[in-house]
């Protein structure tokens, strides 16, 4: 089989390069390139590939249209909506993601999220930088806050245990019933809106989650309420949210997802809004979940190579 890389993994070359040489004693050869989001270099590096192995970046739709010998794209990443999926269904490929690798790191950032946001810790590094004091500023905790839960699959649930650990009251909205210690009520997403003091988003992107959070729900949360992103850019209406933030409707966000990948223009809508955390799509990114990435996506290799199919998506 020949095996393309169509982009790096974030580990050391020494990991890469041995999991090439256990391919090669298997018979297989893997070969590695870097990232480039042209359709055509991409369809020139996967035309004669049994296997393609890809991360987060978007893979063409002519790639699994066009090349012939394609029998399997394995994705080093948790969402599937840059990959033509439906594409790949109608040829008969086989499609797997490395679902579980960053569960923990991203739950983690939302964490972060919303301690820095209650504690103003943006506000209070500019004052401080500006060799002022901490006066002016309302700072809150955590402990005690009704968080909600949008979406309560594998990270949603571990966001949630992390915020009861801290002491807070976790609500969820899910469109299937959840059964989880950390997840209290699950309500709809209208309560969910109305009740809590911060929102973190924990969905897919499908057509029934797009522009999920508009301006309708931005208007039933809190003015003091914040909403947390770090699934998918387009589950939230970024212009909607743009003008909450503008008019003061809710007290912040904080993103780590966008419409489109980073780094965004300069004169992005949600660049130029008050009270924001932004960050360039980093939520899953840590060593450690690197290479837990890495290690999920060469298993399930090795096991389609073996005529089992793991983390299926199709």
């Amino acid at each position: 089989m020949k095996i393309v890389l169509l982009e790096g993994l974030g580990v050391a070359k020494e990991i890469i390069d041995g999991h090439a040489a256990k391919l090669a004693g298997m018979g297989h050869s893997l070969t590695v390139y870097d990232k480039n989001t042209d359709a055509s270099v991409q369809l020139e590096r996967s035309q004669d590939a049994d296997v393609i192995m890809i991360a987060n970046m978007p893979l063409a739709k002519s790639v699994v249209e066009q090349a012939a010998g394609l029998k399997f794209i394995d994705v080093a990443f948790t969402g599937v909506d840059h990959i033509p999926v439906e594409a790949a269904k109608a040829r008969g490929i086989a499609v797997s993601n490395a679902s579980g690798y960053a569960t923990q790191a991203v739950a983690e950032l939302c964490i972060c999220f919303m301690i820095e946001l209650l504690r103003k810790v943006p506000q209070a590094q500019a004052k401080c930088r500006a060799s002022q004091g901490k006066e002016g500023l309302e700072y809150r905790l955590l402990s005690g806050k009704t968080v909600g839960i949008v979406g309560c699959g594998a990270i949603g649930k571990r966001t949630a245990a992390l915020c009861k650990a801290i002491g807070a009251h976790v609500i969820g909205f899910n469109r299937s019933k959840v059964t989880d210690p950390a997840i209290e009520e699950q309500v709809s997403l209208e309560e969910l809106l109305q009740r809590s003091d911060i929102v973190s988003l924990h969905t897919p992107l499908t057509p029934a989650t797009k522009g999920m959070i508009s301006t309708k729900q931005l208007t039933l949360m809190k003015p003091t309420a914040y909403l947390i992103n770090t699934a998918r850019g387009g589950v939230v209406d970024q212009d909607a949210l743009a003008a909450a933030l503008l008019k003061g409707q809710i007290a912040g966000a904080a993103l780590d997802v966008f419409y489109e990948e980073p780094p965004l223009p300069a004169n992005h809508p949600l660049l130029c809004v008050p009270n924001t955390i932004v960050t360039p799509h980093m939520a899953f990114s840590s060593v450690e979940s690197m290479e837990a990435r890495c290690e999920i996506v060469f298993e399930n290799l090795y096991s389609w190579l073996d005529g089992k199919q793991l983390n299926v998506i199709c």
